[in-house]
């Protein structure tokens, strides 16, 4: 994909190539293309004519994607100059109903003031959110007939079922624009920073505006023959203020050593500046999405940049003189800590649950309750658990690292230490620059882990309040008050439960990469048991629902899960373990 020559100015990140195919071969075809045999005059989409240009290879068994990027140019520049030049509100009244489909229709008007302005760092931008926001709501269709999206763009426009909606022919046309890294592939060379402003063709992010208004045509026709109704996934929502004030306030000094920096700095490409430019804007008119959407792709370029770099000769990143200006913003990367990876949301999970649990104590009970006798048939296993947990939990806090243990402690940690303990091993920071797929696998089943263990706190912090109301109301018949004192009696063994697997996560967490270390049986064995405790957590969230109370069975099914965490600690294959030879290597 990128070409960059170490030593030389570089003029461009584009390969020879993909250089030909995004920026030459489409203006090949000098023929003029009539917008009236591809948009009619109420904006339906004639697909015919578009998907008439889409060339297949002799044996018919795949695209020609030159051939098809050539024959797709006129098109292209006819839909562009319709576009560009449409009146005030037309578009509107043409196109936004068939836009309704993508979830975020105000995203459109947007794009079209951008392709008038004819900036070509803004064209890239709207070019970039329309791809992301096209294969969300493609996802969402395929959603319709299966319930597993596929991870990968190219998957997703290669599916069966989304030919099964809008027809073959179409999907052929959209893998010419973004499907393929031997078609245009759109999404790719401008997400993945690898495309100039002045190397994306306007014209094909006017293409992409009207294909996406044919595709929500298509939908409309599919959703009334099946009867269907799309929904769209939630988007991640950031409730908490820590997390929404992710920029941080910057004087206008600042800013302006700022942009003094990015034009010296080695780290950004000069032909790269415009985007840094058009980052700075945004900043200070506080579109702070537009500007983490460019900043993230031109981390990735300089990144790269450096890469290549690195058996050369090592430039200054900053050629500013060493002002406080640039000292602030120095210590801001220094300091800088991710909010939204998955291991950062993961250490929140921890903490909010711990949070939960440390409230159940606080529950207030009738007094009449704790008087109440019960019977209980798991006595037994409940001890059993309970001398489980002590020997596990010991086990896992020989492998805290010394400078997060209690000095002042000796021997197993008190209860009313756990709190301390979890909190201190979540300021220990995680590396999340760069997470190969196995450790953001074991994340996903880690956070899925902890999601269970927060609705459990919840449900029964829940249930505890609404039957001590009841209790106190004398609307509990007897069978429910027995339930009742179950659960109360099940929370002394639940609590300690849950602390330890959300200890298991924290000291499981810092240690994530080494899960590299692991061949891939053993890699297999680790998610399995991963998967098993997950397994648990579902569990204990649907007996400890307030319509099930299968108190009783959480008893049992707690002891079942921790004697294969025991057996399985035994073997020394968790992370801690990993870590512990790793390190016992290098002394």
């Amino acid at each position: 994909m990128g070409e960059i020559l170490i030593g030389e100015p570089i003029a461009t990140c584009l390969s020879p190539s993909v250089y030909d195919i995004v920026c030459k071969l489409g203006f090949e075809v000098r023929e003029n293309c009539d917008i009236s045999s591809i948009v009619t005059q109420n904006g339906d989409i004639c697909w015919k004519k578009i998907t008439d240009c889409v060339v297949y290879t002799e044996s018919a068994q795949g695209l020609d994607h030159r051939e098809s990027v050539r024959l797709l140019g006129p098109v292209c520049r006819a839909v562009h100059l319709h576009l560009s030049s449409l009146p005030e509100g037309q578009f509107e009244m043409q196109y936004a109903p068939a836009l309704q489909w993508t979830g975020v229709p105000e995203l459109f008007p947007e794009i079209l003031d951008a392709l008038r302005s004819l900036d070509p760092p803004s064209i890239s931008l709207s070019l970039m959110k329309l791809t992301s926001c096209l294969e969300r709501a493609l996802g969402d269709v395929y959603l319709l007939i299966d319930k597993d999206c596929p991870f990968l763009l190219r998957d997703l426009l290669a599916s069966e079922e989304l030919a099964q909606v809008f027809g073959q022919p179409v999907m052929d046309v959209l893998q010419v624009f973004v499907g393929s890294p031997r078609g245009l592939n759109l999404r790719n060379v401008l997400w993945h920073g690898f495309a100039a402003p002045q190397e994306v063709p306007p014209k094909y992010c006017s293409m992409m505006v009207v294909l996406t208004a044919g595709l929500g045509q298509l939908l409309k026709g599919y959703l009334q023959r099946t009867n269907f109704t799309l929904a769209h996934r939630p988007f991640l929502t950031l409730t908490s203020v820590e997390d929404l004030i992710v920029f941080p306030d910057v004087t206008s000094e600042v800013l302006s050593v700022l942009e003094e920096v990015i034009k010296k700095s080695t780290f950004i490409l000069k032909i790269m500046l415009p985007y840094w430019e058009v980052a700075l804007s945004k900043l200070k008119s506080h579109r702070f999405a537009d500007c983490a959407i460019l900043l993230l792709v031109q981390l990735e370029t300089g990144l790269r940049k450096v890469f290549a770099e690195v058996n050369g000769c090592p430039k200054r990143l900053l050629t500013a003189e060493e002002k406080a200006a640039v000292r602030s913003l120095m210590n801001l990367a220094i300091t800088y800590v991710s909010r939204c990876h998955p291991a950062s949301q993961l250490k929140k999970q921890v903490l909010s649950c711990e949070g939960s649990l440390g409230a159940w104590p606080l529950l207030p009970l009738p007094e009449e309750a704790e008087r109440e006798p019960v019977r209980s048939e798991g006595d037994s296993e409940t001890d059993a658990c309970s001398a489980l947990i002590t020997e596990i939990v010991a086990e896992l806090c020989c492998h805290v690292p010394e400078t997060h243990r209690a000095a002042h402690l000796a021997g197993p940690l008190p209860p009313e230490e756990w709190p301390r303990l979890l909190h201190a091993l979540c300021s220990i920071p995680v590396r999340t620059l760069f997470c190969p797929r196995p450790v953001l696998e074991v994340l996903a089943v880690l956070r899925r882990v902890s999601t269970h263990c927060c609705r459990v706190c919840g449900q029964v912090a829940m249930c505890v309040e609404l039957r001590r109301r009841q209790w106190e109301d004398r609307s509990l018949r007897s069978r429910q008050r027995r339930n009742y004192m179950r659960l109360v009696c099940s929370m002394k063994l639940l609590s300690p439960m849950l602390y330890l697997i959300l200890l298991l996560i924290a000291l499981e967490l810092i240690n994530i990469h080494m899960v590299l270390g692991k061949n891939a049986s053993e890699y297999q064995q680790y998610l399995r048991f991963l998967k098993c405790v997950l397994q648990y957590t579902e569990n204990l969230a649907a007996y400890s629902n307030q319509d099930k109370n299968k108190w009783d069975e959480a008893v049992h099914l707690s002891h079942a899960v921790l004697l294969k965490m025991w057996a399985f600690i035994e073997k020394k294959q968790m992370l801690i373990h990993l870590a512990e030879k790793s390190m016992s290597k290098v002394v």
